[in-house]
């Protein structure tokens, strides 16, 4: 239930990551509250997480997410660089979450 729980908490992170850009500086009421409100799900879940999972594993695993997720919103929303070299190191990154997920004991 852990990893469920790191997975929804990652997935908030993109949401409040995303929402950052949205809010204008918190200047848009709306999205400045959605924002907020995500990060208040996505810190819960994460500690949720914690409970069973190792710090270090559920910290790197949770904003490895959220820079997958906020990336590619980046890319598809704010037309941001679709160069190789940074989907390279966004690879490796998905490698590294993966890394970590087989080789925790929980």
């Amino acid at each position: 239930m852990a990893w469920f729980y790191l997975l929804i908490a990652g997935v908030f992170e993109i949401v409040w990551a995303t929402g950052l850009k949205l809010t204008s500086g918190f200047t848009k009421l709306i999205p400045s509250i959605v924002t907020v409100m995500a990060m208040m799900i996505s810190f819960y879940f994460l500690a949720l997480a914690t409970k069973t999972l190792p710090i270090g594993t559920s910290y790197a695993v949770w904003t490895g997410i959220g820079v997958i997720g906020t990336v590619i919103l980046g890319i598809v929303l704010f037309n941001e660089s679709r160069e190789l070299p940074r989907l390279f190191f966004l690879s490796l990154i998905v490698i590294g979450i993966i890394g970590l997920k087989f080789s925790s004991s929980n």
